[in-house]
């Protein structure tokens, strides 16, 4: 009798190295479902990222009628916690336990404080808009309260995919590395992409009430998958527990001065810097100018954010059949802080007459733009790094990178409700806030463009001296 089920299971696993990016990284001892399996903390971050950076700054801004600036600095707020991914890197590393165990005590401990700040943030953004009966609690009440609610979540979402990142990377040997960390991102951007749909058909017909239930409900999905990703995952490894209490401990300032100290880490750091700034900046407004600028409704912003990270996942899949061909990180960084200049310039247009379409064109572009800079840079932060220090790499970079991500968030936010200050000046309209941060991410863009072509152009000069050297 002809077994269906073993027939659709060998196809889907032909299948799967073919087009689901890096999963050619499965091993027998490291099967695909396993791998598929650990990236549920990546879809996890998706969510989180989604709900609070997507939709929840729509729902503030516009439904909830909460000033911008202070949306921008609510969403901000996790980045007073961006900095310590490098120290928590570091201690994932180095993290002594009786069972052996690394990685998970980390991430256990962010997924609580997840669960945490999802509790109590709708019922905080409520008191904060002073929404219904909530009009008579103290404002302080509402502003601390949602507060403290982005910092757990921030504080998680930092905590967990730093040290998944770091774990999914102990699994797999070392030429592996980049393949496993991208398939960890293209599972982020699939979780991003599943979650903004799913929360733009639960929010299509807006409430305060289906506000809390969706936000409950990431809570204990969020927890529920998390358990799942971690099941059996890291392998209990006493002796080099017992290894790791005797040897002489390593100061984690001299661990971080000896990876600055690798030749080409500063110039990639402050790259990172600059196009995540240029990148960051529209993620607060993007939905809004939608709303505002566009006339488009709460469930089409929110689908905004799955076309962002289907581009997105585009520049992955590009950047990882190229760099998994050899290809120098810092040339894929330039094409993607290159791609992302049009996109932005397309969002400007839609609103000048140009229409949605373009505005959805521009919007995949920045997608596609952002993909290719991330993975690059991400590759690049791994290949400085020695096998003994994944954590402390990936937490350089993450910090970096949600370090200026924050920034961005909040500066937009901030110049955006200064220029809406102006309302009435001669040509200040609907649209100018946006445009004029739009501007300004095209500018930073162009700044890491500019910090890169000196590197591409030395890199393929040593390559052209290098293949006359050896065809002579």
């Amino acid at each position: 009798m002809f077994d269906y089920r073993t027939f659709a299971t060998r196809k889907l696993v032909a299948l799967a190295p073919r087009y689901l990016p890096f999963a050619d990284v499965a091993t027998p001892d490291l099967p695909l479902s396993r791998l598929l399996r650990l990236s549920l903390f990546q879809v996890t971050v998706g969510m989180a990222l989604v709900l609070l950076v997507g939709t929840l700054n729509r729902v503030m801004i516009v439904e909830l009628s909460v000033p911008a600036t202070l949306v921008a600095v609510m969403l901000a707020l996790p980045l007073l916690f961006a900095p310590l991914r490098t120290l928590i890197g570091f201690k994932s590393d180095t993290h002594v336990s009786a069972l052996g165990l690394r990685r998970v005590p980390y991430i256990w401990k962010g997924t609580l404080l997840q669960f945490g700040g999802f509790a109590i943030m709708p019922f905080a953004l409520l008191v904060l808009s002073g929404y219904g009966e909530a009009v008579d609690a103290p404002r302080w009440l509402g502003f601390s309260s949602a507060a403290l609610s982005f910092l757990l979540v921030g504080a998680g979402v930092h905590m967990v995919q730093t040290v998944g990142l770091a774990l999914a990377t102990d699994l797999v040997p070392t030429e592996d590395q980049p393949k496993i960390v991208g398939l960890m991102y293209v599972m982020l951007l699939v979780g991003m992409m599943i979650s903004a749909l799913v929360f733009g058909a639960l929010l299509a017909n807006y409430t305060p009430g289906r506000l809390i239930q969706v936000i409950q409900g990431a809570a204990v999905v969020t927890v529920t998958l998390n358990l799942i990703a971690l099941w059996q995952q890291e392998p209990r490894d006493r002796n080099r527990a017992q290894a790791m209490k005797v040897a002489a401990p390593v100061a984690f300032g001299e661990a971080m001065g000896a990876m600055m100290r690798t030749p080409g880490m500063m110039r990639l750091l402050i790259v990172i810097a600059v196009g995540t700034f240029g990148f960051g900046m529209a993620d607060v407004l993007l939905e809004p100018y939608g709303g505002q600028a566009l006339g488009l409704s709460v469930a089409s912003t929110t689908k905004l954010t799955a076309l962002l990270a289907a581009g997105t996942l585009i520049g992955f899949g590009l950047a990882a059949r190229a760099l998994g061909q050899g290809a120098a990180p810092e040339r894929y960084a330039l094409i993607g802080a290159a791609t992302g200049i049009p996109g932005f310039l397309a969002i400007i247009a839609s609103s000048q007459g140009a229409g949605i379409p373009l505005f959805l064109l521009g919007t995949l572009a920045t997608g596609v733009g952002a993909g290719l800079f991330g993975h690059a840079t991400l590759t690049g932060a791994i290949r400085h790094a020695p096998r003994d220090r994944i954590g402390l790499a990936l937490g350089s970079w993450g910090a970096v990178q949600a370090t200026a991500a924050g920034i961005g968030v909040a500066s937009a936010g901030i110049v955006r409700d200064i220029i809406v200050g102006w309302n009435g000046a001669v040509g200040v309209t609907a649209q100018t806030p946006y445009t004029f941060v739009f501007i300004v991410e095209v500018l930073f863009l162009a700044a890491a463009v500019a910090l890169l072509l000196p590197v591409v152009r030395m890199r393929k000069k040593a390559n052209t001296s290098a293949v006359l050297a050896r065809s002579n």
